[in-house]
């Protein structure tokens, strides 16, 4: 028999004789039946649901710039409907021959009756015979983005041939809500680590209450040659044991609550909603969240250990 396993022969003896138990533990605990597992699954759980708003955020905010970063939109203010008609064919013409435009379409009538019917009704759209004079719309594509300058080129181009032409960037009109979409994302990081850190202070509370309880073991392991580094590794693997069963607990119920919230947002149909789903890379992230939880619960665990047992003896 090697030093090694003569010293954890004497130090099962000893734990046996002052815990009187028949199995050997510094933290007697069966899994799942103290509070730590279920602590740790409850801050897993909201750190996961947490972390997947924020993804889900930035998915929203990354589509609609790529998707919005280049168009514009040209309206045709003019009460005339054949005046209207008329510069706006002239306009989509100008815009398809200009330089740095990919595409260029007039929206049909039929379109823009879908878009403002739930506001003005079936009965107030442009085709309607008494129909609200409604702008006539051009969707454009730039080949780049769409700088002021180039906006400014664009409505110079189009003065001639549409002069109730207004010409608008895309992404001018959701900037309140990208600002709006950064705050959040901001506030689930800062959610994400203040439950890292009470999930550290949790595993320090039980580490140190569980050394308070077994002192007296942990002096006649002392005696016996034990040393702080084979105390702590005791300490260290029955949290990190009960940090990972929280932890996968603490997973599945945040997926149940993941997959709710997705199907329920998916039933809006609103195309900013659809871009913020989750992606492969984005789950893997998530499901990284119980594995970190399980290593810094036993990095914790070890480094209040071996501090307090510094200082007891």
């Amino acid at each position: 028999m090697n030093p090694t396993e003569l010293l954890e022969t004497r130090i099962t003896g000893a734990v046996r004789a002052v815990t009187g138990a028949g199995e050997p533990e510094l933290v007697p605990q069966s899994r799942l039946s103290g509070p730590m597992p279920w602590v740790i699954a409850i801050m897993v759980a909201m750190t996961v649901i947490a972390l997947a708003g924020g993804l889900a955020l930035r998915n929203t905010a990354m589509s609609a710039q790529a998707g919005l970063e280049g168009g514009l939109t040209v309206q045709i203010v003019e009460s005339r409907q054949s005046e209207r008609n008329a510069q706006g064919e002239r306009a989509v013409e100008r815009l398809r021959s200009t330089p740095g435009v990919v595409a260029a379409r007039l929206v049909p009538d039929e379109e823009l009756d879908r878009l403002i019917e739930p506001w003005l009704g079936s009965d107030g759209g442009a085709s309607s015979t008494m129909a609200i004079p409604i702008p006539a719309l051009i969707d454009v594509q730039l080949s780049g983005r769409a700088s002021e300058a180039r906006v400014n080129e664009i409505k110079a181009a189009l003065a001639s041939v549409a002069p109730a032409a207004r010409v608008d960037a895309q992404s001018s009109w959701l900037e309140p809500v990208y600002d709006a979409i950064s705050s959040l994302q901001w506030l689930a990081i800062a959610l994400v680590l203040l439950l890292t850190l009470a999930l550290a202070a949790a595993v320090l509370m039980a580490a140190r209450t569980a050394l308070g309880t077994n002192r007296d073991t942990i002096e006649i392991v002392h005696l016996l040659g034990g040393t702080d580094g084979q105390i702590a590794r005791v300490f260290q693997r029955s949290i990190g044991v009960d940090a990972a069963a929280g932890g996968l607990v603490g997973f599945v119920l945040a997926l149940v609550v993941i997959l709710f919230l997705g199907r329920r947002f998916a039933g809006l149909g609103a195309g900013l909603v659809e871009q913020g789903s989750l992606g492969s890379a984005d789950w893997v992230l998530l499901a990284t969240v119980p594995v970190i939880a399980a290593i810094l619960a036993m990095v914790t665990a070890r480094f209040t250990v071996m501090h307090a047992l510094r200082k007891m003896l």
